[in-house]
């Protein structure tokens, strides 16, 4: 608040002093008061008025400097009203009143929704839980009698599950902080597990897959598991009539390994390509295929964020795509891979 702004704000206040103090001289020198005392008197009146008006402007600028250095202090700001100072008159106690009503109010509908998302995120994980066990049963039925249906049936039902999941992982996004457990992971074995896991469906779409990873990270392996897996369906999903491939590599680069997904499928155009990870997003491709939801990129790309990865992708418009996972190292673990340790 600036002198400016506040005499703006108590102009009327001040020229009803600035009236009054005309009003009276002239009265007074009317009345044959002696022109010094009338100067005098209203000398004194304007010395007054300035003191006061300025002792108002420096408690008002005061009151209000002690407020913005709480609310940038404060990190839930809509509790401004519950560490507010004294006010330093009643109508700011007023607007002080007002403010934690309003806050309490809000408060309140913030619990409110926290609750209800809970309630849905509770809901969901015990709904997938349920699932879990026909989706299972189907799966050993499919492996105890082979053949040709059985294998497309394991292809849906695989599909199937990578929805329930993808459902499952979107609840607890908000809360990886809570399922984590960083520990040293075989980038090789992961991938593997991944493709075996869409066997079915890699055999049902007639599509190969390599895995040429010789890089340990430190990760958290279901989360990145889940992530591989959406990328592998995605791959699936977009490849080629013919000669479908997809390889799983990893790479070097500085203190970091980088995980690569490419595959020789349609491709992104280049001007969609930085937009496959926005939220409900499906690209000219996407819009082709009725199944796509554009949520599984932007899903690993949110818990990429939370696990501290880098997520990219490359393409060329009929050659293929490339999705890059980059795992930073430590220097203190770098160091140790130079001399050997791991």
């Amino acid at each position: 608040m600036t002198v400016r702004e506040y005499v703006k704000d108590r102009c009327l206040f001040l020229l009803l002093h600035i009236c009054c103090m005309l009003l009276a001289g002239g009265f007074l020198y009317a009345t044959g008061y002696p022109g010094d005392y009338i100067f005098l008197l209203l000398l004194c009146w304007a010395i007054l008025l300035t003191v006061v008006f300025g002792a108002s402007y420096w408690k008002k600028k005061r009151y209000f400097s002690q407020m913005e250095k709480i609310l940038e202090q404060v990190d839930q700001r809509y509790l401004l009203g519950e560490v507010m100072p004294d006010p330093v008159c009643l109508e700011d106690l007023i607007y002080r009143d007002m403010i934690r009503a309003s806050n309490k109010s809000a408060i309140e509908k913030i619990r409110d929704i926290e609750e209800e998302r809970k309630e849905y995120r509770e809901f969901i994980e015990s709904w997938v839980h349920e699932i879990k066990a026909p989706i299972t049963g189907i799966s050993l039925i499919c492996e105890n009698y082979r053949g040709e249906h059985e294998r497309r049936i394991g292809g849906l039902n695989q599909k199937t599950w990578a929805l329930v999941e993808m459902a499952l992982y979107y609840a607890r996004s908000d809360e990886v902080y809570k399922d984590y457990i960083i520990k040293k992971t075989s980038l090789h074995n992961l991938a593997s597990e991944v493709l075996l896991k869409n066997k079915y469906l890699l055999i049902q779409s007639g599509m190969t897959a390599e895995v040429r990873c010789e890089d340990e990270v430190y990760t958290d392996e279901k989360w990145i598991a889940f992530i591989l897996n959406q990328i592998v369906l995605n791959s699936v999903k977009y490849k080629r009539e013919e000669g479908a491939h997809l390889c799983i590599y990893t790479e070097r680069y500085g203190h970091g390994v980088r995980l690569v997904a490419e595959d020789n499928g349609i491709g992104i155009k280049e001007e969609e390509a930085m937009r496959v990870f926005e939220k409900g997003f499906t690209g000219s491709n996407g819009r082709k295929n009725e199944r796509s939801t554009g949520m599984g990129l932007y899903l690993c790309k949110v818990l990429c964020g939370k696990l501290g990865i880098e997520i990219g992708a490359e393409s060329v418009e009929g050659e293929g795509t490339r999705i890059l996972l980059e795992f930073p190292v430590g220097d203190y673990y770098a160091r140790e891979s130079d001399v050997g340790l791991f």
